[in-house]
């Protein structure tokens, strides 16, 4: 079995929680090692959220605790009813995260009948420790820019062999449209977009935001890949105009990288359309139909290109 980061940093935590608890002398020392194990999250940014979330449920439960347990007494049925107005208040509150941390506290004042200064304190120590000890293993993330530079990698490399197989298709050399592929690239997208989620909420960085604007740009770039497919599969009946866009194609694959300008490719499109207006008419119903879905296919091409220069555009701003 493979132990991540998250695993590993829960199995350290735990002792070193009880070890420190054990040291100042406190009650219920593993206890802090159960609320280290609550606090370790996946990113820093859901640490720093759980562990104010707990630690806020934790001192509302001492409070509800104080007033039931000391008034109603030590018995099932108070703790029923503590739970009954304590768990509404915080979701109300926006800390239910913190119900469970919360129950190790009721319970301690539960099992010992009685809740004065010295166990208040020693709770409010152990929470403090054991979300501490999280929070700073929590401090330490891996670097995500290698894997996020591999789906970028993997993502260009799936949008090259796309516009290739559109070239081909045009060219009357493929007979099917890369449409499995196609559904590739979307899964490697979906995926790309929950690690560069991650990596925003542990490093907080602009670099990070770079990521995510390069990605967003290919997810808006894929409902035009998408137009393409369903104006392409029409065109199994290749034309002179048909292998003028294929090799449009084949030039957008070898300039598939965000980096590149698009300027000469938009001036490509704008020529071909020039071209097609100006060119013969044709002289059959089906040529006709063909050209015209072609002449619609430009547009695409274009507004996918408009898509990487505004994106291309505002990175350099």
């Amino acid at each position: 079995m493979k132990i991540d980061y998250q695993m590993l940093k829960m199995i350290v935590a735990v002792p070193i929680a009880v070890l420190i608890a054990e040291t100042l002398g406190l009650n219920f020392t593993g206890s802090a090692g159960i609320i280290a194990v609550l606090c370790i999250q996946p990113t820093r940014k859901q640490s720093f959220l759980i562990a104010g979330q707990r630690f806020a449920a934790g001192l509302l439960s001492i409070v509800f605790a104080y007033f039931i347990f000391d008034n109603l007494g030590y018995e099932p049925w108070t703790v029923g009813l503590l739970l009954l107005v304590f768990i509404p208040i915080s979701n109300f509150l926006k800390i239910a995260p913190g119900i469970v941390t919360s129950l190790v506290v009721i319970f301690h004042f539960y099992e010992t009948g009685t809740i004065d200064q010295p166990i208040i304190i020693n709770e409010i120590v152990i929470m403090v420790l054991g979300i501490g000890v999280a929070l700073v293993l929590n401090l330490y993330m891996p670097s995500l820019d290698k894997k996020l530079a591999d789906y970028k990698k993997e993502i260009e490399a799936s949008y090259q062999q796309i516009f290739r197989h559109f070239a081909g298709y045009l060219k009357g050399e493929n007979k099917d449209l890369p449409k499995s592929r196609f559904n590739e690239l979307k899964e490697q997208l979906y995926r790309a977009e929950e690690w560069v989620a991650k990596n925003i909420e542990n490093t907080f960085s602009r670099q990070a935001h770079k990521q995510q604007d390069y990605f967003s740009m290919r997810k808006v770039q894929l409902d035009c890949l998408e137009q393409m497919i369903r104006m392409i599969e029409p065109l199994d009946i290749p034309v002179k105009q048909s292998h003028k866009i294929a090799d449009l194609y084949n030039d957008l694959a070898d300039a598939i990288y965000p980096n590149n300008a698009v300027t000469y490719h938009l001036d490509q499109v704008q020529w071909l359309k020039s071209y097609f207006e100006k060119d013969q008419l044709p002289t059959t119903r089906l040529e006709f139909e063909i050209r015209a879905s072609l002449f619609q296919l430009l547009g695409e091409i274009e507004r996918y290109l408009q898509i990487k220069n505004r994106a291309v555009t505002e990175n350099c701003a």
